[in-house]
């Protein structure tokens, strides 16, 4: 699976974002996609995830409520609208595939990260 994200940019706090991200590859449609965010001087971390099918997605605290994972009848292009944008929200978003949106830590297929920078 290939992964090709896009939509980053420079917003100010209180602002939005969509993020996009188009899978290829054979079987994309059956993988499940996420998104993680790894900020300057931090870790990477889990942001969203949504099932292969649509139907059931997860979200970390600190976004919940604020964030929205989608994908398209397709089933290879996954989005994530940022609403309510803080600066803490600034970092690197890398989407990813998997098997199972629910194991955070078993995503095998990573794209290139695209920049996010909320201004205060």
């Amino acid at each position: 699976v290939q992964l090709q994200a896009s939509g980053g940019g420079l917003v100010q706090s209180g602002g939005y974002l969509r993020l996009s991200c188009v899978a290829s590859g054979r079987t994309a449609s059956r993988y499940a996609l996420g998104w993680f965010r790894q900020a300057p001087g931090k870790e990477r971390e889990f942001v969203a995830s949504i099932s292969w099918s649509g139907f059931s997605t997860l979200y970390a605290d600190a976004v919940k409520g604020r964030f929205t994972i989608s994908r398209d009848s397709a089933k290879t292009t996954v989005y994530l609208q940022m609403n309510s944008l803080k600066p803490e929200d600034t970092a690197v978003y890398y989407c990813a595939a998997a098997q199972s949106y629910s194991h955070i830590n078993e995503y095998d297929f990573w794209g290139q990260g695209t920049e996010v920078t909320v201004s205060s």
